[in-house]
């Protein structure tokens, strides 16, 4: 019968244990190099994270994209209840016809007023360059052009470092996809990623998800209104005075409105250039709609929008949408106001975890 060791040969328990070559007898240097290891693990994580840092944005949009259908779907089922795949359908479906209304019926006169504006801007900077000129400020066409294109190159070329993976058009069908999948069953996505982390840390990742969820729904409803009311308003009040082409310059307006702190500066420059290609008088009534538009999103949408989300300093907001446009170009900017305040959220939740006691933007937020 056989007893397992040969004859001479001691059991494998009883032979002595030797030290390996990772085997460590100091506890001190054990302990210490058990903390390198994790240091060098973080150290690769973010390197990791740095090199998909592009698609991880285009995950981002994504969510994004999800929580505004989402958003879309929750106040359908308040007027509606049917289930919610037929209303995440119903508001695919009224996008879609809103997008096939836009090329349809306003398409020829803003792309006609689209063709006109680059002219025009043209036009107007010149004719600003030969105001400086007779007024001592030797400013000249050929300067101000290669500050122009070296600003432009510089940021070109970080953009197609990290972001040439993919192009315009593949990046908004990716986030296309992703955003309609995470809204059809965001629950599941959610469970996944909580299945991941450790089982003490599960309960608070989902509280802190859905108050994530709650604050960009409410933080894109707010931006979607502003986008609406700008849009209309500046239309409006362009086409009441017979500025040329308000429909373009409203529906400009109304996109860069979803861009806090850089979209408004952008819109009203160039709703003003167009004004004073008109006339002084024109120019001089731009202007005035553009300080009102700037009054009702400062004192209206934007405080509504604050009581409602994350209260964000704009200078923060500022400075990242500064750092996510030179790294990502328009995408970055786009997405770098609610990446700042679901950061803001997420560290709040931990330091009223830690703490014992929840934050107070938190709490506004949850009991809302």
């Amino acid at each position: 019968m056989a007893t397992g060791a040969g004859e001479g040969e001691q059991p494998e328990e009883a032979l002595p244990r030797r030290a390996g070559p990772t085997d460590i007898a100091d506890p001190l240097i054990r302990h210490e190099a058990r903390k390198a290891f994790v240091w060098i693990g973080m150290a690769a994580l973010f390197a990791l994270g740095v090199f998909l840092s592009q698609s991880l944005l285009v995950i981002f949009g994504g969510v994004v994209l999800a929580t505004l259908i989402d958003g879309g779907a929750r106040v359908v089922g308040r007027v509606l209840p049917i289930p919610r795949g037929w209303r995440v359908a119903l508001v695919l479906l009224t996008s879609l016809l809103f997008v096939f209304w836009l090329g349809k019926f306003a398409g020829s006169q803003i792309t006609q007023q689209a063709a006109e504006l680059p002219d025009t801007i043209e036009s107007q900077f010149h004719r600003a360059l030969a105001w400086l000129q007779r007024h001592g400020m030797e400013v000249r066409v050929r300067d101000v052009r290669s500050i122009a294109q070296e600003a432009m190159g510089g940021i070109s070329q970080v953009t197609a470092a990290l972001g040439g993976l993919f192009g315009a058009v593949t990046t908004l069908f990716l986030i296309l996809v992703l955003g309609i999948y995470m809204a059809m069953e965001p629950r599941l996505y959610r469970r996944g990623v909580g299945w991941m982390l450790p089982v003490d840390r599960r309960e608070h990742f989902e509280a802190t998800s859905q108050v994530m969820g709650r604050a960009l729904r409410r933080l894109l409803l707010g931006r979607v209104i502003g986008m609406t009311v700008e849009g209309i308003f500046t239309w409006f009040m362009l086409q009441f005075y017979g500025v040329p082409m308000a429909a373009l310059l409203g529906l400009i307006t109304g996109l860069l409105a979803f861009l806090p702190n850089i979209g408004a500066p952008i819109s009203g420059a160039i709703m003003i250039l167009v004004g004073f290609s008109v006339s002084a008088q024109m120019g001089l009534y731009t202007v005035f709609v553009y300080v009102l538009i700037h009054l009702i999103d400062g004192y209206l949408i934007a405080p509504y929008i604050a009581r409602k989300t994350v209260d964000l300093p704009p200078a923060l907001v500022l400075a990242a949408q500064l750092v996510m446009g030179v790294l990502f170009g328009l995408l970055g900017l786009a997405l770098a106001d609610p990446l700042v305040a679901m950061i803001k959220i997420w560290l709040e939740r931990e330091a009223a975890r830690n703490g014992g006691q929840p934050a107070a933007d938190v709490e506004k937020l949850e009991n809302a």
